[in-house]
């Protein structure tokens, strides 16, 4: 029987909390999603997928052997017959003429042959030879594996660089960082995925070498000072003035998503929102990353970071400050070169004064990294990659330097699934060419990509009508290297 004057009776309480239970665990699951970490965790087993949206589906495409790398950017080219590819050739012919075909130069001044000043020793068990440039790093051996056989399309400083940092000698194409934070996101809510800790030499190129190019400008790096003030206007207000920077930040959320109601995506806004997002949790992350007084004394010795020599004390600050990024989760971290009143690694004369320099403020912090991560079990999901943009040449430059060489020269990777105590490719006698297993950086790129779980021909992002890569259209993954 119909009557016109029924009324439900009101839910009460438990009825409405049993009912809408649903409701609220998709409201959290929404909200877990939209954070990078997060919804990057959840879906770690799909393909990043190109396009406009930035890859919003990230994660690896196969199981990594690395969740994140430090990328020791030795700016200016160390000479590889000088560091880790010793040439019994070059100290027998010492002030002769080469003996090899030779190609112009940067400034065209080939010189006769120029022995290295330094002896080699072996060691570990694997019995890898540094020169005794590096008597702290070849303590490392057993963890790290050469590739001497390393070539580069560029014989100068800025192309060479975009190359060595984007896969393209030209300037504005993304960096390998900005890939990599494009492909799998970020495991860090709190600071940028993609950082980049600048020891006093921004290199020829400028931060076009970290750029995020025509991905999204949440991928571009975030340059920090290893010491002070690490990113200007980080430190946090007061507690009135933070109540005032709240309601601001509350405005400006409010305008924000007015525009993108209006307008949809634009790319330009949306990187402005998260960065303004990132920068506010920044202000008490970075001061607690920078924060060293927790470290230990035995810490502190091991980096080098009260080393008489001060280049040594800012890298080793620059290393130390690595570790404790990957420790928070943050995917690529790029270190570069302190001043040591030379220029850079580029000792076009004066080799041996300006390269026992560089090697003195790098040398102690690089193998007390490798030793601290390995020790904290964080070497095994951390990629360390040593790289200058080409090497040097065989033959002297005047008297007592070396010119660039692209032709043949050595890189260095440990840990993060690499097989440590080895040696992959070879140069001929002088050091000059590659003659056995050229690797392109292109190959670098591949195998980096691959060590992280990302297929570098599936990682791709739609522009200017083509899917675009890291790796072009060349590369091939240097299994050889990989345990």
């Amino acid at each position: 029987m119909h009557c016109d004057r029924w009324i439900s009776a009101p839910t009460n309480r438990r009825e409405m909390l049993l009912r809408c239970a649903n409701g609220f665990g998709a409201v959290a699951l929404a909200g877990l999603l939209a954070e990078q970490d997060y919804g990057a965790a959840l879906v770690e087993n799909v393909p990043p997928e190109g396009g406009p949206d930035g890859g919003a589906r990230r994660g690896p495409h196969f199981a990594p052997r690395a969740k994140s790398v430090i990328f020791l950017y030795m700016d200016g080219g160390p000479s590889q017959v000088d560091t880790f590819d010793p040439k019994p050739r070059l100290t027998r012919e010492h002030g002769k003429p080469i003996q090899t075909k030779t190609h112009p130069t940067q400034f065209n001044n080939i010189g006769n042959v120029l022995g290295s000043p330094w002896k080699f020793r072996n060691y570990g068990q694997s019995g890898l030879p540094f020169s005794d440039l590096f008597p702290h790093l070849g303590r490392r051996a057993d963890d790290i594996a050469f590739i001497r056989s390393m070539v580069s399309n560029f014989s100068e400083h800025t192309s060479a660089n975009y190359f060595l940092h984007s896969g393209n000698g030209l300037q504005g194409r993304p960096s390998a960082g900005a890939w990599v934070t494009y492909g799998l996101g970020s495991e860090c809510r709190d600071l940028p995925g993609f950082v980049v800790l600048n020891g006093g030499l921004i290199p020829p190129g400028g931060i076009d070498n970290f750029n995020s190019g025509f991905l999204p400008a949440t991928y571009q790096g975030s340059v920090f000072r290893p010491s002070g003030e690490a990113v200007a206007n980080i430190a946090p207000p007061n507690i009135d003035e933070a109540k005032l920077q709240a309601r601001k930040l509350d405005l400006l959320r409010r305008l924000d998503r007015g525009v993108l109601a209006r307008l949809g995506k634009v790319d330009s806004l949306e990187a402005s929102i998260a960065n303004q997002e990132l920068a506010f949790r920044m202000q008490s992350a970075v001061p607690d990353l920078l924060d060293l007084k927790g470290e230990s004394r035995a810490t502190r010795d091991l980096y080098g970071l009260d080393d008489p020599y001060p280049p040594t004390q800012i890298y080793a600050r620059e290393c130390l400050i690595a570790r404790r990024l990957v420790e928070r989760g943050v995917r690529f971290v790029e270190l570069t070169c302190p001043s040591v009143g030379t220029d850079r690694w580029d000792q076009h004369s004066d080799l041996k004064n300006g390269h026992e320099k560089n090697c003195r403020a790098v040398d102690k912090p690089i193998a007390g990294l490798l030793r601290d991560l390995k020790s904290r079990g964080l070497l095994d999901s951390t990629l360390v990659l040593f790289a200058g943009e080409f090497g040097r040449t065989p033959m002297a430059q005047g008297t007592d330097g070396r010119d660039h060489n692209p032709y043949g020269f050595t890189v260095w990777m440990a840990g993060g699934g690499i097989k440590g105590g080895t040696i992959h490719g070879a140069t001929d006698d002088y050091g000059y060419h590659a003659v056995e297993n050229k690797v392109e950086i292109h190959d670098l790129h591949a195998t980096m990509l691959y060590l992280l779980g990302l297929d570098h021909k599936r990682i791709t992002y739609r522009f200017g009508g083509r899917d675009m890569r890291l790796t072009d259209v060349f590369g091939e993954v240097v299994h050889e290297v990989i345990a």
